[in-house]
């Protein structure tokens, strides 16, 4: 009476697929891009630095509103603290 003896194969580090079968590690090979592909992406770069900078743009301006406001508010405040002093007077 031999005992029965169930193997999975033979041992290896490879992953296993879904269907079971020992798969080999995949190998990754690079396509060159084609003329279109590039300009593409060329293109998006563009794109984005564009909407990049318009964003700093509104950005910038918004600061130098509010930093001019600021200034406007400091210049009427000290306005009106002067003639009030000079009512006291």
């Amino acid at each position: 009476m031999g005992g029965l003896v169930l193997s999975a194969g033979p041992v290896s580090s490879a992953p296993l697929s879904v269907s079971g079968v020992q798969v080999d590690s995949p190998i990754v090979t690079q396509v060159q891009m084609t003329r279109m592909e590039r300009r593409m992406m060329e293109r998006r770069m563009m794109e984005r630095r564009m909407m990049q900078r318009r964003m700093d743009r509104r950005m910038d301006r918004r600061m130098m509103e509010r930093r001019m406001d600021r200034r406007m508010d400091r210049r009427m405040m000290e306005r009106r603290m002067n003639r009030r002093m000079m009512n006291r007077m």
